[in-house]
């Protein structure tokens, strides 16, 4: 069964081939920079004890351990901050990177975790595979290696007993002529390549794109709208996914060629797009009625398949996220691809944006020469006022994925200007027909979808005061908008009518998911409430919040009431409900006179907790997160990469001291050497040399005089040595004050 793939969850979750079961991994890609913290530095200890070994010649070159010189994450941690400091250089070394045995060895871990469902630390990877791991990467450097290999292998998977040598005919020609998974030798080749390439696109791509990237999710992209579409009257919506569908090598090629010169990575990438994957039709079986069927055990190393509650979600996914590019061979590098293509679109339509920004003094907001939203109602940032002839003429853009938006501020001409210009582009540049259909001009009025949301227009009357000239403060009536993001809720009918949880539009009546019919009560309703979490984050920024969740409350609540009800022989819902109570967390199967009280066993700790259904009045939902978009967002992965190159960089330093200087600030270091001078200074005039007592100390001899007087000096030595060493105490942590409040509002390179 094919992995799913959401957008629409913190994880973004990318099938790298088509396994025979579902597996349940950990994803190395959910946040670019941040994965690197995923895999900890271990010992380069390995087991020595395998059936299967190459042979070894005792030379550094085919020799594992000597190649591994350094970590592999600190490898790519310095390939991403290369790439960030120098982003629009073009790349020409990244053979380099693909010889660093260190990232094969990573890449490596990486895949056995898809594989087997657990992260393998390096000092449980065993010789023969370290050795089978050098030839496959010898073999990609040679040019001997083959795409979709299906009988010869350089690296088996660990879980993979087969021994293709003593196959039969029958078997190996299946194996030849049936559609097979992704073999494992590629998907590490396709792992190290997009290690590779992604921190060198990352760096280039426009901030306009929040599909298939690290640290942009639709949530993202919700709240760029909220922030930032609310003064626009006309929208074009656009659907690009054909250019992803219908594939043409050289686009890819050519896109690649902008900013990558590198022939050995580029001919990979190339090969994996025109090698042939064999497919076939798949064979239906006829079903055979069994009258008792057996339960399914999984194997030791076979990894637990996605739970019910997820898969449901899975069906949430909203049309922009729900196809995900698969090129060939590619797989993992697929949607990096697309990206790589339609990158040229983000930029077209950037420029678009300067070119159509016509400024107007009178209006309140965008009449900067930038056209920030630095000038809008700091208490009401989402209020725009309403357009018209005298106001600023503005579009804005957003993609996500193989969709797109773009909002206009103005009449409807600049509209279809634009749209013209964007159907010649698409010509041009992807050999694509598109006609005005299929970029239609629709009125905020109407409303806009939008990632499973609707975009609307509320029209507000605030009273605006402002201080004219005299002092005179000026109250009057404003007209304005505010940008509504409701969810859909004839979109969430449709996809639970999808998931088979209710039938009918007008009236959804909810039907029992007999999916969970043989779990317990327990089991089930702790399940319906992970979906029912998931889907409160899910609809976190919507204004609607609380009705949508309370619908799919709802629905499930009475699924699993109706599903009771047959389970238990209970006729109704309302038998169910008053017997198990509104949130169904009453045991439904007690009788009275045949077993103890529920309380009884749940104490003597032999029946199982049940946890009742969440958010089953509305009251119950949590309000909608209307928290504040900065203007200047980026990733976390992408701050710190920012910050670790200013700080790294020599100028950097001499802009902060000369900063320090000119506000009249000083360094701890010379705090604390004025300090030590203005004291030696002070004790020179008391006729307590300082130097010269420290000597005598330290020397242990004592000069004439009596021994009282010796003692009384060294009193003295000792006291100015602890005052000294007090105050510079004291001054470090006034200083380390100082610094804590200057970091807490923003950085010291700030």
């Amino acid at each position: 069964m094919n992995r799913r793939f959401t957008f629409f969850c913190h994880s973004i979750l990318i099938n790298t081939s088509k396994p025979a079961r579902k597996l349940v991994s950990i994803n190395p890609r959910t946040n670019g920079f941040s994965l690197f913290r995923a895999f900890m530095y271990t010992s380069t200890q390995y087991n020595y004890n395998s059936n299967y070994r190459r042979p070894n010649t005792n030379t550094d070159a085919n020799d594992p351990s000597t190649l591994m010189k350094e970590d592999g994450v600190s490898v790519c941690s310095e390939l991403w901050i290369e790439s960030f400091r120098n982003p629009n250089q073009t790349i020409t070394n990244l053979t380099n990177y693909l010889r660093r045995f260190e990232l094969w060895v990573l890449a490596y871990q990486k895949v056995c975790a898809d594989e087997l469902g657990a992260y393998m630390p390096k000092s449980s990877v065993q010789r023969s595979a370290l050795e089978d791991l050098l030839a496959l990467r010898n073999a990609v450097l040679d040019n001997r290696f083959r795409w979709g290999a299906r009988l010869e292998f350089f690296i088996k998977s660990p879980k993979d007993k087969t021994e293709y040598e003593s196959l039969s005919k029958r078997k190996i020609r299946a194996i030849l002529t049936t559609t097979q998974p992704s073999p494992f030798q590629d998907r590490i080749v396709q792992e190290v390549l997009f290690m590779i390439l992604e921190p060198v696109y990352e760096a280039r791509f426009s901030e306009k794109s929040y599909a298939f990237r690290p640290g942009r999710t639709p949530h993202t992209a919700l709240r760029v709208i909220r922030r930032s579409f609310a003064g626009y009257l006309w929208y074009i919506k656009g659907d690009l996914s054909t250019i992803l569908d219908g594939l043409k090598v050289g686009m890819v090629i050519s896109a690649l060629m902008r900013d990558v010169r590198d022939k050995m990575v580029i001919d990979l990438i190339k090969s994996a797009i025109t090698t042939p994957v064999i497919t076939s039709e798949p064979i239906e079986k006829k079903k055979i009625k069994r009258k008792y069927q057996k339960k399914k055990v999984l194997a030791e190393d076979e990894p637990k398949p996605d739970p019910y509650w997820l898969e449901s979600f899975f069906g949430f996914a909203p049309e922009e996220a729900e196809k995900v590019p698969t090129w060939g061979h590619c797989g993992i590098l697929s949607p990096l691809l697309s990206n790589i293509i339609l990158d040229e679109l983000d930029r077209f339509m950037e420029e678009k944006i300067k070119e159509f920004y016509r400024p107007s003094k009178s209006d309140v907001i965008w009449n900067s020469p930038e056209g920030e939203v630095d000038q809008g109602n700091t208490s009401w940032p989402e209020f725009v006022p309403t357009s018209g002839p005298d106001k600023t003429r503005k579009i804005d853009y957003i993609r996500f994925g193989g969709h797109f938006l773009i909002g206009v501020r103005g009449p409807r001409a600049d509209a279809a200007v634009l749209r013209k210009q964007l159907i010649e582009f698409c010509d041009q540049k992807y050999n694509l027909k598109i006609d005005n259909e299929s970029l239609p001009i629709e009125h905020i009025t109407k409303g806009i979808m939008f990632l499973d949301h609707v975009l609307c227009r509320r029209v507000v009357y605030p009273t605006l005061r402002y201080t004219a000239t005299g002092g005179k403060i000026i109250s009057e009536k404003g007209v304005g908008t505010l940008l509504s993001v409701t969810a859909s809720l004839k979109q969430c009918i449709k996809q639970f009518r999808k998931l088979g949880f209710l039938k009918g539009d007008r009236d959804p009546d909810p039907q029992p998911c007999f999916r969970m019919f043989h779990a317990t009560q327990a089991h089930t309703n702790a399940q319906m409430n992970k979906l029912l979490s998931t889907m409160v984050e899910w609809y976190r920024f919507a204004d609607n919040r609380k009705k949508i969740v309370n619908f799919c409350s709802y629905i499930i609540r009475g699924s699993l009431a109706k599903l009771y009800a047959a389970k238990y022989k209970l006729r109704s819902r309302a038998k169910v409900y008053k017997i198990g109570d509104r949130t169904l967390r009453r045991p439904l199967k007690e009788k009275k006179g045949q077993s103890p009280e529920y309380n009884n066993l749940l104490r003597m700790g032999l029946a199982e907790s049940i946890e009742g259904l969440q958010y089953t009045r509305m009251s119950l939902v949590p309000e909608t997160d209307y928290s504040p978009f900065p203007v200047g967002w980026r990733p976390d992965h992408e701050k710190a990469l920012v910050e670790y190159i200013k700080l790294d960089d020599p100028k950097t330093l001499e802009e902060n001291r000369r900063g320090l200087i000119d506000e009249g600030l000083i360094s701890p270091q010379e705090y604390i050497s004025m300090l030590v001078w203005n004291y030696k200074r002070s004790a020179s005039v008391d006729g307590v040399g300082v130097s010269k007592e420290l000597l005598v100390v330290e020397s242990g001899e004592k000069k004439g005089g009596d021994e009282g007087e010796d003692d009384e000096e060294l009193r003295k030595v000792k006291k100015a040595e602890m005052d000294l060493v007090m105050q510079m105490r004291l001054c470090l942590k006034v200083v380390l004050s100082i610094f804590k409040d200057i970091n807490k509002g923003s950085s010291i390179t700030q």
